[in-house]
């Protein structure tokens, strides 16, 4: 069997043949067979083989996309067993047989009745019979057969992934590989150059290029600025037919964004600057903002801020805010308008993050001048002194000048000042104040037993502008004066002994004082001239010597008499002798020590006081060069001109004995009872310190010869 698009070639084998028409062109399919044949070869007689036959079909072609009005004429199944005659009926089967491809069963003409496309499939499997139309036998075993579609350039280039959205560093070298874009043909890439792809660029130009094979998209010019610009649209076109005319082309579009690298140092936009801040500003506030434009962006344009001279920069300081890259102007010291007008600083802002390769740009910082005007308030007025301490005595008359506070306008307008005391409504008011001179008087008499000490508030405004008030705290200390009798200590139950000799000292009297120790401790005692007086008994007043003997104890370290009661508030007690320096669980007497026999300065226990050093000494050298009433008067004022503590009551022995001696105690507690054969002239040498001491005993040595 035979295809063919005319007839038959061979009579003896049976050929299919293929035909189609392209572009004018016939193509023609073949089948190779072989079989042997009785050559007539001259003297030699024919001999008749059995034929073989073998078919090898070759690939045959109909064009994609036939527009015409007839189906497309394929090809012709011929047999040579056909007569011409119509018995032979032929037949197609496979891929597309009967809807695609149909055959004429009498003439074996095959055609193709739709449009083909390549590109959705390349080629159909089909199967060739010749039958006996009269027995329905074959006439030809089955042949396979492959009906190609040939390809035309229907396909223009695409670009699947386009748009495309890409940056690149601004200022990089020209020739910097930006993005690489691919189109893809659909057409066969195996038969001409219909899916030959090349590349240009159509807009975009002369800043990147493409490279026409590969389709890598480059910059083309150097030092690309995105401060200048920082945006591309680039239009990249691909065409088939390796870019003849006549080819299929597709475009995309690349979108190209440069980004930002520090080649733009810090700018302040003007070289001076002036700020006005009130006088008034709080210390820690921000009083101004200040800002160096950088045209980078992201912490290519990150920078700090700092003073680097200037008249102010003890009193300004200056911070950068991250967010909006603004340098903050705080105040750290306050301002007086009436002291200084004015202020210059000299600001520098410089980049944080610097890149080497733009050094030679210049300096990645710039600085400016910041004057400060420092604007006139009204302030309140200002008193002389952080606080004031005053002293009045108690008894004083009702308007005794206590003292005088002083408040003047700070500003230059220099107004009248008016002061008030500043009382809260349950206070009771033991003063006023003359509302223009500031002169405190007493309103109540005052009673230092009572209130040794008050505190008041006093308040100042200004005549033009009464709302701004200045406070000032004024301590005022009440004096004591001798206003209070001394009285017993307690109620005195004395026994004696009937076996007492005459002049025993049978018991020791004490007395209290309300009023401070300058008016108070020094006392006389006597019998009331008023009462009968019993001729048994007589009272010895030994003033303030009474206070150092009959406070010590003797060496032995025995009570002679113990109080009955311990009295700590203004009690002066002349009943225990002590124990001298030896005795440290006395009351603490180191405030009268001899200086010569004083080891080291001790503190007084009921408060922790804040002395220094220097204190100490000074103490000391006083010790030595006053006595022991100077001494105690000299503290008392120091006390009474601290203001840095209340007054405080507090417990003096005035048991100094001296230095321990061989002779041992000279007190005169039980020495009648002592039996004691010591000689006591040598008092009488002792200065006239001791004379009352040595008379004393001196009697009592009479009375015991006697």
């Amino acid at each position: 069997m035979k295809i063919t698009s005319t007839s038959c070639i061979c009579p003896v084998l049976v050929c299919l043949c293929f035909v189609q028409r392209c572009y004018g062109t016939t193509h023609h399919g073949s089948i190779r067979g072989t079989r042997n044949q009785t050559k007539h070869i001259e003297g030699e007689t024919e001999v008749h083989h059995r034929p073989k036959r073998g078919w090898v079909w070759n690939q045959f072609f109909v064009l994609e996309e036939h527009m015409g009005p007839d189906p497309q004429y394929v090809g012709k199944l011929h047999s040579n067993s056909d007569k011409g005659d119509g018995s032979v009926k032929y037949i197609l089967t496979g891929e597309g047989a009967g809807t695609i491809f149909i055959i004429d069963d009498t003439t074996g003409d095959i055609h193709s009745t739709k449009s083909l496309d390549r590109e959705q499939k390349t080629h159909y499997v089909l199967h060739a019979q010749a039958i006996d139309r009269r027995t329905n036998k074959p006439l030809e075993p089955e042949s396979e057969f492959i009906i190609k579609v040939q390809d035309i350039n229907d396909n223009a280039p695409k670009f699947t992934d386009g748009p495309y959205i890409v940056t690149v560093p601004e200022m990089s070298d020209m020739g910097t590989s930006v993005l690489q874009v691919t189109a893809t043909d659909a057409d066969d890439p195996t038969y001409g150059n219909s899916a030959r792809v090349v590349y240009s660029i159509l807009q975009g130009q002369p800043y990147f290029s493409v490279d026409p094979k590969t389709g890598v998209i480059r910059t083309a010019l150097h030092n690309m600025d995105r401060e200048a610009r920082e945006h591309y649209s680039v239009v990249i076109q691909a065409k088939d037919m390796a870019g003849q005319v006549g080819g299929l082309s597709g475009s995309t579009t690349v979108n190209i964004t440069l980004t930002d690298v520090n080649d733009n140092p810090p700018r302040f936009p003007q070289k001076h600057y002036q700020l006005y801040v009130p006088e008034s500003a709080q210390v820690g506030s921000a009083v101004g903002k200040i800002k160096a434009n950088d045209a980078d962006t992201g912490s290519n344009a990150d920078m700090t801020y700092s003073i680097i001279n200037g008249d102010g920069v003890g009193i300004f300081s200056i911070s950068t805010d991250k967010e909006t890259r603004e340098g903050i102007l705080s105040l750290k010291k306050p301002l007086n308008y009436e002291k200084k007008k004015s202020y210059t600083l000299n600001i520098e802002g410089a980049n944080t993050h610097l890149d080497f390769r733009f050094s030679h740009l210049g300096p990645f910082k710039d600085a400016t001048m910041l004057k400060i005007i420092v604007g006139d308030v009204d302030e309140p007025p200002l008193f002389s002194m952080p606080s004031y301490v005053m002293e009045v005595y108690e008894n004083a008359k009702i308007g005794t000048v206590v003292g005088t506070v002083l408040a003047q306008d700070p500003d230059s307008a220099n107004s009248l000042v008016r002061y008030f005391i500043d009382y809260n409504a349950e206070d009771d008011r033991f003063f006023n104040i003359d509302a223009n001179t500031g002169t405190i008087k007493t309103t109540k008499v005052l009673d230092r037993e009572e209130t040794p000490w008050y505190n008041i508030t006093v308040a100042a405004s200004e005549n033009d502008n009464p709302s701004l008030l200045s406070h000032v705290t004024v301590g005022i200390r009440v004096l004591d004066v001798n206003d209070n009798p001394p009285e017993l200590a307690r109620e005195y139950d004395i026994v004696v002994c009937e076996n007492s000799k005459p002049g025993q000292v049978i018991h020791t009297i004490s007395a209290t004082d309300k009023d401070d120790f300058a008016n108070g401790p020094r006392f006389n005692f006597f019998l009331d001239e008023h009462l009968s007086i019993n001729p048994n008994f007589t009272l010895k007043d030994n003033e303030a010597i009474v206070v150092l003997f009959i406070t010590l104890r003797r060496s032995k370290k025995e009570p002679l008499i113990i109080s009955e009661e311990d009295v700590r508030e203004n009690v002066v007690t002349y009943d225990d002798e002590g124990g001298g320096e030896e005795d440290t669980e006395a009351f603490d007497i180191t405030a009268l020590r001899n200086p010569s026999a004083a080891e080291e300065l001790k503190y007084r226990r009921d408060i922790r006081p804040e002395v220094k050093l220097n204190r100490r000494h000074q103490t000391l050298s006083t010790l030595e060069s006053i006595d022991v009433q100077e001494f105690i008067k000299q503290r008392l004022a120091e006390a009474d001109l601290d203001p840095s503590v209340p007054p405080y009551d507090s417990l003096q022995t005035y048991a100094y004995e001296g230095q321990r001696s061989e002779a041992g105690s000279i007190s005169s507690l039980d020495s009648a009872t002592t039996q004691s054969d010591q000689d006591y002239q040598y008092l009488g040498d002792w200065g006239p310190e001791f004379k009352t001491l040595a008379e004393l005993y001196g009697e009592i040595e009479s009375e015991r010869t006697t």
